[in-house]
Parts: C-alpha cells; sequence; structure tokens
C-alpha cells in the first residue's frame, strides 16, 4: 500500500510538473500572439485617453472584472486617472459614478456578456468613448465600441478549454501594454510613481531627503581643528556616531574622525595624548547637501565604504549628519 501511494505521488508530481510547463507555453503564445495584432487601434486608443479630461472607468464581468481592477490599478499608478466599475451595479445606479468626459474600457473575452450589454446603451447615450479589449470582432460589444482591442487567443491553457486562463493573461498583458505607452506619452517618471506610492519602499527612496532623516542642531558631533583629543574623543562618545566632523571657525568642514581612524592610529602606535583634531582628522571628507535624496546619501556611503557622512550647506557649512543606521530605521536601506 505504501510502495502504491509512492508511486501515485511521483506519478502526480511529474503530470503537476508537466502540466505546469504546458500552461507556460500556452499563455506564453497568447501574450505574443498580441503582437501580431496590435496595430493603429492600439495607437488610437492611446491617444483618445490621452485626450480626455475625466477617468478611465474600466468594467468587465467574472475573471475579466478581476482583470479589470488590476488594469484600473496599474493605469492610476502610473499617471492615468482610472477606476473600476462594476456591470452589475451600473444597472442598479453606479452608472451615475461615469460621466461624458470619462471614458470606458470594457472587457470581456466573448465580448457577449449579458450585464456589459445591458448598459451600453447607456452609455452610448451618455457620449463617452468606449474602447472594448474582447476576442471576437464581430462580438456585441465590439460593435458597439469606438475602438476595438483583439485579445483572441488559441486555446487556453485549462485542459478543458474552458476555465478563462491564457485569455485572461492576454487582457492583463493588453492592458499593461496601455498602462506603459501613456505613461511614457505622458513623460511619467520615477519620482511621479514615488508620489502615488508613499507607502512602499520606492516611495521612501524616492520622496525621502536627506534633511529629513540627518541629525541636527545639538546632536552633529563637531570639534574645532585645535581641540585636542581628549576634546574631540568626549564629543564623539557624547554623540554616538561613531564619528565627529572637524570645523573651522565659521562652521565650515575640514575633516572627520571616525572610529576607524582612532583603531589605525592606536595599531600604528601613535601617542595620540598631545595630538589636535586637525592632526589626526581625515581630510576631504565625504559630504552631502541635506537637499539630496536619502538613497543618494546610502549609495555615496556604500561607494566610499564608509558608514557615516556629514551634511553641509551650500556654502560647506556643517548643518547635519547621519550614519546608515538612521537610513535603516527610515527603511531607505
Amino acid at each position: 500500500m505504501i510502495e502504491h501511494a509512492t508511486r501515485h505521488t511521483a506519478t502526480s508530481a511529474q503530470r503537476a510538473i508537466a502540466l505546469a510547463h504546458e500552461t507556460f507555453d500556452i499563455e506564453a503564445a497568447a501574450v505574443l500572439g498580441l503582437k501580431g495584432r496590435v496595430g493603429p487601434s492600439f495607437a488610437q486608443a492611446v491617444d483618445l485617453i490621452l485626450t480626455i479630461k475625466g477617468r478611465v472607468v474600466v468594467m468587465g464581468m467574472g475573471k475579466s472584472g478581476h482583470i479589470g481592477r488590476k488594469i484600473a490599478a496599474t493605469l492610476a499608478s502610473t499617471g492615468t486617472p482610472a477606476m473600476f466599475v462594476h456591470p452589475a451595479e451600473a444597472s442598479h445606479g453606479d452608472l451615475g459614478m461615469i460621466t461624458a468626459v470619462d471614458l470606458v474600457l470594457l472587457i470581456s473575452y466573448r465580448g457577449e456578456s449579458d450585464e456589459i450589454a445591458a448598459i451600453l446603451p447607456a452609455l452610448k447615450r451618455l457620449g463617452a468613448p468606449i474602447v472594448a479589449i474582447t476576442g471576437g470582432q464581430d462580438s456585441t460589444l465590439a460593435q458597439h465600441a469606438d475602438l476595438w482591442l483583439d485579445s483572441a487567443v488559441d486555446k487556453e491553457a485549462c485542459p478543458l478549454n474552458l476555465a478563462p486562463t491564457a485569455s485572461t493573461t492576454a487582457q492583463l498583458a493588453l492592458g499593461d501594454a496601455l498602462a506603459v505607452a501613456l505613461l511614457d506619452a505622458r513623460g511619467f517618471r520615477a519620482e511621479d510613481f514615488a508620489r502615488s506610492h508613499p507607502g512602499g519602499s520606492l516611495g521612501r527612496k524616492l520622496l525621502t531627503h536627506v534633511n529629513d532623516v540627518m541629525r541636527s542642531g545639538d546632536a552633529v558631533p563637531s570639534v574645532t581643528a585645535d581641540a585636542n583629543f581628549s576634546t574631540l574623543m568626549r564629543e564623539m562618545s557624547a554623540k554616538g556616531l561613531g564619528a565627529t566632523a572637524v570645523v573651522d571657525t565659521n562652521n565650515r568642514v575640514l575633516g572627520i574622525f571616525t572610529d576607524g581612524d582612532l583603531r589605525r592610529l592606536v595599531e600604528h602606535g601613535v601617542d595620540l595624548r598631545g595630538t589636535t583634531a586637525q592632526e589626526v582628522m581625515h581630510r576631504s571628507p565625504s559630504t552631502i547637501e541635506r537637499q539630496a535624496l536619502a538613497v543618494d546619501a546610502a549609495e555615496l556611503m556604500e561607494r566610499n565604504r564608509i558608514t557615516s557622512v556629514l551634511v553641509v550647506d551650500a556654502d560647506g557649512r556643517l548643518c547635519g549628519a547621519l550614519n546608515s543606521n538612521d537610513l535603516m530605521r527610515a527603511k531607505v536601506i
């Protein structure tokens, strides 16, 4: 009995892997097949979306609805205002969410969804342009749309050729292609993407400036060039940065002294008791301006293999400091 179960498990594993490979092949072919059918109507859809004053309203039923929600989210996060409206809810009041200045993107593989067909007359009367993503040019949806984008596939990945699999992958790919073409046409930048994702890691990296995370005021360790070694060490210990800036009488940065510098001097047997900050400091240290992105400070530290950096103003005067721990707490790195 145990041997039989083992053989059955091994056979099932082999079949599962084979079906996975077949699914990838079918869905990859479905997406690649779109290349030959994307033409002038796709470019016209992009131009039409760019001209509307309102939003892209995405609608779809069932699995196409799930794809529609994702397409709407992708458009919205890449510079094209968009929202998803459920077709069944639309016929019970949600049509009021759509205006004549919007564009309606309808998704249905067969193009014969009853819920969408029921609201087509109202959408036509409203006057909002309609773009259809469907697999059938002769379908009701395609015939009533202002523009039709062909999402036809040869077959579904489902062994029964029933469950929407390859067809929904094709719909999603078309939606992504629209979003990419639109963000390119709008000149959408990484900074723009970050502004709509302030809670994500990219948002933190592109929206967090050095000024937001640096230590400032009395928390910044600094000594004058003529400070004795005892004063220098007390300042380093008190501020806990693992380093201290060395400045002139105008607070301009002359150098830096770090824990690493201390170790190297001790290893070389240097008598530090009679030294001054100017004699032991590292001259021309790495600095960054407070308006710079915090991620630039992280890259500066990594490039120079240091853990602390001094923050200066446009005239080179010390105004802050930060180390890798400050950046980690801000989740910049």
